[in-house]
């Protein structure tokens, strides 16, 4: 009687880099966790604002704050408008701020360190000696300086803080990129007769999209925490716009007497930079190269 033969086992389907990095990340439930969390968060500020039964702006009959109690959940500020509208407003405003400045930042921390890397020699050496001499200014002082001289806008705000936290991103491109051009896959390009411009944006750039994105989401917290701090010090936004960093400054203020002033615009805030802090060491470890042999 002959044998029952075994079929051979199916091949696995090749999964793809995306599809593993997003395994990987999914395995980290304290990314995960902290992706939802800002999801909700940029939810509640787009759409809270419109959907609860107070603005940011009508006072309250009660002039001046008031406890967190059913008509207010999270009490009112010292000119008695609704708390929670007034963080939901402001974190808009201080997301805007970190999304875009992180941009500014990107486009040119990315494009300049691509040029370096790339260029090599005598080029590099200069470009880079410019990067070690920026590291040496006060970067926030520069920033409020633009906002006492050219007036406190909020798209002076956005260029004036991706302007100036570029540098690391140039870094870490560049040294990236010293590392992909002795790569087969360039030096073959290079042989093809390809232009350098597309080798960097065809081959170069998108080796370095993981890289880019870990590094964005770890940008953002430190642009956001840069805008609190100026408009701590009442060179941020203009009334009636607020921000979490005006907001903050508003309850330190008055925070023997009304504590919640400080508490809650200062919780909003701390989580958020947590659960950045958190979505960036998890994309950090999903896009490694080196974990994809764990799955």
């Amino acid at each position: 009687m002959a044998g029952k033969g075994k079929f051979p086992p199916a091949k696995e389907k090749a999964r793809s880099p995306g599809r593993q990095a997003w395994q990987r990340l999914r395995r980290n439930r304290m990314a995960v966790a902290a992706l939802v969390f800002l999801g909700g968060m940029v939810l509640a500020c787009m759409a809270g604002p419109w959907l609860l039964a107070h603005d940011g702006v009508t006072q309250d009959r009660v002039l001046g704050p008031v406890h967190p109690s059913a008509a207010h959940w999270l009490g009112t500020d010292i000119l008695g408008r609704d708390l929670l509208v007034r963080i939901l407003e402001g974190g808009r405003v201080s997301l805007q701020v970190g999304l875009i400045g992180t941009l500014v930042s990107l486009l040119i921390g990315v494009g300049y360190g691509l040029v370096a890397g790339y260029a090599g020699g005598r080029t590099d050496r200069v470009m880079m000696r410019l990067v070690d001499s920026l590291y040496a200014l006060p970067f926030t002082l520069f920033v409020i300086l633009m906002t006492v001289v050219f007036g406190q806008s909020l798209g002076l705000i956005y260029v004036a803080i991706g302007a100036v936290s570029w540098l690391t991103m140039a870094r870490i491109v560049r040294n990236q990129v010293l590392t992909l051009k002795t790569q087969p896959f360039v030096e073959a390009a290079v042989c093809l007769g390809q232009r350098p411009g597309k080798i960097m944006t065809r081959h170069l750039l998108p080796n370095l999209l993981g890289t880019v994105i870990v590094y964005a989401t770890l940008t953002v917290p430190g642009v956001m925490l840069v805008e609190a701090f100026i408009s701590f010090l009442g060179l941020g936004v203009k009334a009636p716009m607020t921000s979490w960093g005006l907001l903050i400054k508003e309850g330190a203020d008055v925070m023997e007497e009304f504590p919640w002033l400080l508490i809650f615009p200062s919780g909003f805030f701390s989580l958020t930079l947590f659960a950045l802090n958190f979505l960036g060491d998890g994309l950090r470890d999903a896009l490694d190269p080196r974990a994809g042999k764990e799955i």
